[in-house]
């Protein structure tokens, strides 16, 4: 398929992998399930692509020539949201740490099941249309009833529901979808406890296939842009061995 010749009533999908082979079997799986299908070799066209075609999701080898792609996933994740999937021969904990820390959505290492690779990509594309569909229709409710609350306060912590922004002592936080639907969740509930295994079924959704290990390196990011030391928050909490919780009470 020609990169230029897009069909926009698909989903479009950039493969992105050094090995052409790889990036043939991709296309060949991916064109089947019905999506648009762009391809890059190298680090630096797939940032480009990336930027200029906006696709709805990133398959993303860590090991590309002219720019690996963990810094191609950061510069991206930088410019807008999208989910992205990352393709490695590593299979270390600190690869999948730094992948997740750095945006990635989801991880698999080489040699991969296709069959279990196209469900990955299903399930994201997914989550991504259920969490729009569910902002649509959060915004519709709140218009036509005027009485719902539209902010949630929790000591030096707001967020704007309406507008997906977050204060903290009225100073404007940078969250991406994915953190701000976190904190959201434990800010509903301030002072209660919510284990891992919640956050990811009710943040991520049923479907997701990724580590229980993305929920704290999710909190982790948003304790760096909440929180004055990281070291002893005083906003998001860890409960030892069980999950996490907003501290205070929630403000009428």
């Amino acid at each position: 398929m020609d990169e230029n010749i897009i069909d926009s009533s698909k989903k479009t999908v950039l493969v992105e992998d050094d090995e052409i082979a790889i990036v043939e079997l991709l296309k060949h799986h991916l064109t089947l399930e019905g999506y648009n299908v762009l391809e890059a070799n190298d680090g630096i066209t797939a940032y480009e692509i990336a930027i200029e075609k906006r696709p709805d999701l990133i398959l993303l080898d860590i090991m590309l020539p002219k720019l690996d792609g963990l810094s191609v996933c950061k510069r991206i994740k930088n410019t807008y949201n999208v989910p992205i999937l990352m393709i490695t021969a590593k299979d270390t904990e600190i690869d999948k740490i730094l992948g997740l820390e750095l945006g990635a959505d989801d991880y698999v290492t080489k040699p991969f099941s296709t069959r279990e690779l196209m469900a990955r990509v299903k399930a994201n594309l997914r989550k991504i249309e259920v969490n729009n569909l569910e902002y649509i229709e959060n915004a519709k409710v709140a218009e036509e009833n005027k009485k719902i609350e539209n902010k949630i306060v929790v000591g030096d912590l707001a967020l704007d529901l309406d507008r997906f922004e977050v204060r903290v002592k009225n100073q404007v936080i940078d969250l991406t979808i994915r953190e701000f639907e976190v904190l959201k969740f434990l800010a509903m509930q301030p002072g209660q406890v919510t284990t891992r295994e919640t956050l990811l079924e009710k943040v991520w959704g049923y479907e997701y296939y990724g580590d229980i290990r993305t929920v704290d390196v999710t909190v982790r990011r948003i304790r760096e842009k909440i929180e004055k030391d990281t070291s002893a928050p005083k906003i998001l909490i860890t409960k030892r061995g069980v999950g996490y919780y907003i501290a205070g009470g929630r403000e009428n």
